[in-house]
Parts: structure tokens; sequence; C-alpha cells
């Protein structure tokens, strides 16, 4: 099958960064520069690749000093491929043996790269936090990947490595049968405060316009609901104060529950105990709230109408409060920031019956981590990647569309992580 023998294939490149010209994709570049002795034979042989000669050979050179690494200028090559050419993302997915896809928004950009990696033998990793995009990938290309013996794994990113491996974790660490998890998400700035790329801010107005075309997307690709195993996990509120996390919270809106909810499935059809989910994110004291409250009920207006899609994307620090830039965060500010998630989980000790009665056993787990759009993202992604290439046979027996975790669950992606720094930690 392809995918076992891509690792011992004539492909000139192990990795290629496709997009490195990017907001995201420079840190990309130096994420894969920084890891790059952790292959077997302690040599990565790889690439970067996207629509300017110039801006890359600056990505390289910025990338050099930055690391203090001035050989990358001339040991990484430089590959000019266009979403908008099919024939130069043929010949650069013929070139390598893992794609990492960093061009945003993905609903726009992201198809023709795994038509691409499919159609040529190329595995695909991506960062995406769009469900639809998400979905709609493994609905059409599945099959034929599987068929090429092919892995595209989405969102392995922020979006959505800490929350599906996270889930995971929780299930590995209880003794007994895990039945449901909620996360709490908290973000921490330092001095200098924060804000991410208006990148995911356009992913999210495109989002909420489409999502009609989501729901019945999912109709076709998951007809039957998830099977509940033991006590239904409690629905909450728009907005709540959470005692878990001591401020107030509301259901995460990226992509978090839609991946995890895939792994789920993926691991109920391998006849394993799938576990129910809920996401939350902390906004913090009644302040924060006002604010959330004022730019949510100003989001959900304008996204209705091409006009006030169009007003949100060009200024998206005035209707953000300044949470979106098109500038993206400082490195001052990313150094000072971090993540946590706080997972909670009910389940049935061993030799309980969990079609019986209510949970009795509890767990909870955290996953902790630098700042999450710039630096957790490209360890994140860089590391799903490495794994791929180094652990063939932790993989799923053929190839397809997958989640993080239906692809890394036996994989040592977990232990990578933390060594790091995303950790992983029971209380």
């Amino acid at each position: 099958m392809a995918a076992r023998s891509s690792s011992s294939s004539p492909r000139p490149y192990q990795l290629i960064v496709f997009g490195a010209s990017g907001f995201t994709g420079r840190f990309v570049v130096e994420e894969v520069a920084r890891s790059s002795a952790e292959v077997p034979g302690g040599k990565l042989t790889w690439a970067i690749a996207g629509r300017s000669r110039d801006k890359l050979e600056k990505v390289l050179q910025e990338t050099a000093d930055q690391l203090g690494k001035p050989e990358l200028q001339s040991e990484v090559e430089i590959i000019v491929a266009d979403v908008s050419e099919p024939d130069s993302l043929a010949a650069m997915c013929k070139l390598g043996q893992v794609i990492l896809t960093c061009v945003g928004p993905y609903r726009f950009y992201g198809e023709p790269v795994v038509k691409a990696c499919v159609e040529n033998g190329a595995h695909c990793v991506d960062i995406s936090g769009e469900p639809q995009f998400l979905e709609s990938m493994q609905l059409n290309y599945d099959s034929a990947a599987a068929d090429g013996g092919v892995y595209i794994v989405g969102s392995c990113g922020f979006d959505s490595i800490p929350a599906d491996m996270g889930v995971l974790y929780t299930r590995d660490q209880f003794k007994g049968t895990l039945t449901a998890v909620e996360s709490f998400l908290t973000a921490s700035t330092g001095p200098e405060g924060g804000c991410i790329h208006d990148g995911t801010w356009q992913s999210a107005v495109y989002g909420m316009a489409d999502s009609e075309k989501l729901k019945s997307l999912r109709k076709q690709l998951n007809p039957k609901p998830l099977p509940v195993i033991g006590a239904k996990i409690k629905r909450r509120s728009a907005l709540f104060y959470s005692n878990e996390i001591q401020q107030y919270a509301v259901p995460f809106m990226g992509s978090d529950p839609s991946v995890v909810k895939r792994t789920q499935r993926f691991l109920s059809e391998e006849q394993q105990t799938p576990v129910q989910y809920g996401a939350y994110a902390g906004v913090g004291g009644i302040s924060s709230v006002i604010k959330l409250l004022f730019a949510a009920f100003i989001f959900s207006l304008f996204v209705k109408f091409s006009f006030g899609r169009n007003l949100l994307i060009k200024f998206p620090e005035f209707f953000s409060f300044g949470y979106f830039s098109k500038k993206g965060p400082t490195r001052k500010q990313m150094e000072g920031s971090s993540f946590c998630f706080a997972f909670f989980g009910e389940g049935y000790t061993e030799g309980q019956d969990p079609s019986q009665g209510k949970p009795n056993a509890k767990i909870r787990t955290l996953v902790r981590g630098p700042e999450a759009g710039y630096v957790a993202t490209p360890i994140a992604m860089v590391q799903a990647a490495l794994t791929i290439l180094s652990e063939p046979d932790a993989l799923p027996k053929k190839g397809g569309v997958y989640t993080p975790g239906a692809v890394f669950a036996k994989t040592s992606l977990i232990e990578r992580l933390d060594k790091h720094g995303i950790h992983f930690s029971v209380l």
C-alpha cells in the first residue's frame, strides 16, 4: 500500500511547507527547522512552497537569522506552486511525502491541495478550524484517499489537537469506561496583551454566513446519530458562570466539538465506547461578558449580508475590540501568552455497567501550552507530520480523510507534544 511505502519512496522531500510565506506559515517553517533532527536518520529533507520565490527566499533568510542557522538557505529548497494552478500543485505533491498546507481560509484554498495530494500520493496535514471544509473533504475524498493509501489529516493545529488528543488522553487515564467529557478553554496574555491574525476572523465570518450548508453536509456525512453510552451529557446555556473555572463561559465556537465527535464516531466504528463531548471557553468577568455580547450581536447582524461581511473583513480590529488584527501578534505578545484546557470527565469504574444507573467516577485532566495560534499550532502541526513519517505502523491500517484523534490514537504524538511544551497531565 502506498501509505506504508511512502517513507522509503524516492521522493526528494519528506516534508513540504506550502504557504510558507503566510503569517502562520512563517512560524511553521521555523518549527520545522527546530525539529529537523527528530526523524529516523536524524536529518530531515524538506522544502518550502508558495506563489512567490522572492517572498519564500525572504522567509528562509529571516528563519536562518532568527534561529542562527545560516545553512538553511542552502539546505532548504524552494518550490513555486499556486492553488490556482493545478499542474503546479501536482508537481509539488509528487516531490513530497507529507504536505503541510498553511493556505487559508481553507474553504477557498484548501480543496485543490487535498485533491492534488490524493491524486499524487502525498499525505496532507492542515491547521483548518473550519468544520464545513473539514467535513466536506471527508465526504468527497475519503474513499479516494483510502484507495491511494494517503492520509489527509485536518485540524492539526490549536484547532483541534489539544482538544481531540486531550479527550483521548482523559479516556486512557480513566480506570473504567469514560462516557462524557466537558472541556473548558482559558487563555492568558502577558503585559503586552495579545491578538489573533485576521485569517481566523475571515474563516469565522464565512463559516457563520454558510452555516445552513453545514447542516445539510452533516446529514449526508453521518445520517445516523452517534450512540449515547451512559448518562446523557447536560446541555449548558449560551452564557453561564462556570464553577469549574471560576469565570463566565460560552460554548466554544471553533471546530473542536465537530472534530472530537468525528473522532468518537471513528472509534465507535472500531468497536470502542464513544465519549460524549461538550466544549466551552472562559470569557472572564462581567466587563468581558458585556463586550462579548455586544460584539456577538453586531457580528451576527452584519454576517447575514454581503455588505456587512465586507465591513467585518475590512475592519477586524474595530469589530472584535482589537482581539483580531491584520498584523497579528508581535513576538513579545506571543512570548507572554499561554492556553489551558481543563477536561472534566465522568464514567463508570471497572465492573460497572454503563447502561445501568448514573456515572460513579470522575476524572480531571489538563492540557497546557504556549501561545495558541502561532507557537502551539506550528508545534502541533509539525509533530503531527513527523509522527506520520516516523510511525507508519501505528497509523490506521488504511488511508483516508481523518481527524487527529482517529489517526494518532495509537502513536506517540502526546509524548512528542509534551517534549515541545504542550503538556498533558492528570489532576
